[in-house]
């Protein structure tokens, strides 16, 4: 079994049509994915992340803290033991 952990990015949102602008935050969600496994003693399962762009006023999601951000979330499979334990759910991981 595995379990599941986010990773965040926040940028510039008005920069979301610049692809490789995008790319980078893409890449720092997946590291902050990785580094936030570290910390639970798990490993982040390779070629597993997908990816989410998240701005104001098209989700769910309340944007108080960072109201002129594009916000990239990864979403990773973890391995390790206990990593079945440890789930992504709603903005955060619990």
């Amino acid at each position: 079994m595995t379990g599941t952990l986010f990773g965040w990015a926040f940028g510039d949102a008005s920069r979301h049509d610049d692809a490789q602008y995008v790319e980078t935050l893409r890449h720092e969600a997946l590291e902050n994915a990785k580094q936030a496994a570290a910390s639970k003693n798990v490993s982040v399962e390779p070629g597993t992340e997908t990816y989410t762009m998240l701005a104001p006023g098209e989700t769910l999601v309340d944007f108080h803290t960072a109201p002129d951000s594009l916000v990239v979330r990864c979403t990773v499979k973890l391995v390790g033991p206990g990593s079945e334990k440890i789930h992504a759910e709603g903005p955060m991981n619990g």
